[in-house]
């Protein structure tokens, strides 16, 4: 794979692109038309294909589809002595890195080509897993460096090359979210906005309403129109998260927003065009859901162009230290504990726990065992692993404050008790997220953390 591919009818420019190129040190194969382009792009790989637009037998946008098809890595450069606006936004939308007009400078030519084999590069080198690379890129670092993850990182990084409607599958606290936003933020759309919804969390008499908006006057209390999210995405990407909730009145809709990038707001009957990307997410078995006449077979087909499966935390437990020094990291100064630290024990524990709720659960351990250390030593006793319900204690203590003492003493001994029972039934309910925790509770989430470290000292 060390040629560069140019595609150009004109031999007398072909000869003079080939001097240049391999003046500058690269090996190059040349194509007279565009079927010739095609076989060859299918037949192996190429460091770089460099095609007019304007070729018999077909054209440059063909040329394009193919070699990005045969391999989604390959930078493709286009030129044409008749560029128009046009043509410039058709080779981009359909994924060319740069394109050229004619008569071609061969300076930016090679300039082109060195930026298009340097992104190349970066391919090559799991930008997904790279802090560096998210940090400048702008998504939310990825932890972990075990092989499975590696794959995936790779998968999302090639989806991100393409504009192809993505499914990501997997257990409920995976962060499939986090590679939603990775493959937005290194696509061409990444200028454009990421607009999230989760579709589980909002009826199905309001969801249709979020997705496409409304007109004036559609229902009572619609006194303006409003842009629902499919719009906002426009020119971006729209992550639907568990889309496996949906209705199917909102599955049909969202097939029509797929297949004609069109849809009409509720009570209007303007259609409405929109470009954007689908990034679509689930903790359900869409199959057996098609299977059982659930969801939409031809709405599945659509949303998984690209499947993406991220794998649970059991089955990447090497990852688990450095999601657990991120994570201390990050309570270390949320919570202003500048020495918090997991005892060696405590480490191995989590290490061989199966954390059902996954990364997200891991996080919530976390913070709750940093809130309720006393010396900022984290230990097994903190995290409750083993069980991670306070009924039997509860139980133990009523007895004691009941069984003594009048009856003020009793009720004064019973709201501690009742405190902490109420409090760890909250956490509980929302698989350890304290933000969550606090809002059902009713307080602010400082009052909680404050209230965990006086029932831990009890």
């Amino acid at each position: 794979m060390s040629s560069i591919l140019i595609v150009e009818d004109r031999e007398s420019l072909r000869t003079m692109l080939r001097e240049t190129l391999e003046a500058a040190g690269y090996s190059v194969d040349e194509a007279e038309d565009a079927a010739v382009a095609v076989e060859k792009v299918r037949s192996r790989r190429y460091l770089l294909v460099l095609s007019d637009l304007k070729l018999p037998r077909g054209d440059g946008h063909g040329v394009l589809k193919a070699a990005r098809e045969a391999d989604p890595e390959v930078p493709v450069l286009v030129m044409t002595a008749y560029g128009t606006v046009e043509d410039a936004v058709a080779a981009m939308k359909g994924g060319a890195f740069d394109f050229l007009g004619k008569p071609v400078d061969t300076d930016h030519l090679l300039l082109l080509i060195d930026r298009a084999l340097e992104r190349r590069r970066l391919f090559h080198e799991n930008m997904v897993l790279r802090h560096e690379f998210a940090d400048r890129l702008g998504f939310p670092r990825i932890i972990g460096e075990s092989a499975v993850l590696g794959e995936i990182g790779l998968q999302v990084q090639r989806a991100a090359a393409t504009d192809a409607t993505v499914l990501l599958q997997g257990e409920s606290g995976t962060g499939k979210e986090l590679f939603a936003r990775a493959v937005h933020h290194m696509s061409p759309r990444k200028a454009g906005p990421f607009v999230a919804i989760n579709c589980a969390a909002i009826p199905d008499t309001l969801l249709e309403n979020e997705l496409f908006g409304h007109e004036k006057g559609a229902y009572t209390g619609a006194g303006s129109a409003r842009a629902g999210r499919v719009e906002m995405a426009d020119r971006g990407t729209l992550f639907l998260d568990e889309i496996g909730d949906v209705s199917p009145s909102v599955q049909a809709k969202l097939l029509r927003v797929l297949q004609e990038h069109a849809f009409e707001r509720v009570g209007g009957t303007r259609t409405i065009e929109v470009d954007i990307r689908v990034v679509a997410a689930t903790n359900q078995d869409l199959r057996r859901r098609v299977a059982e006449k659930r969801f939409r077979e031809d709405l599945f087909f659509r949303l998984s162009v690209v499947p993406i499966t991220v794998p649970p935390l059991r089955e990447r437990r090497e990852d688990i230290p450095l999601l657990v020094e991120s994570f201390l990291d990050r309570f270390r100064k949320e919570l202003g504990r500048p020495g918090l630290r997991m005892a060696p024990e405590s480490l191995e524990a989590m290490a061989a726990h199966d954390w059902p709720g996954n990364v997200r659960e891991l996080e919530n351990c976390i913070e709750r065992a940093a809130i309720v250390t006393d010396d900022g030593v984290i230990r097994t006793k903190d995290l409750a692993l083993a069980g991670r319900s306070s009924a039997p204690r509860a139980e133990e203590d009523l007895r004691g404050a009941l069984s003594t003492g009048t009856l003020a003493e009793s009720l004064e001994r019973l709201r501690p008790i009742a405190e902490r029972a109420r409090i760890d039934a909250a956490i509980r309910s929302h698989g350890d997220d304290l933000a969550a925790a606090a809002a059902e509770l009713g307080i602010a989430l400082d009052e909680l953390r404050a209230r965990l470290r006086i029932i831990a000292s009890r």
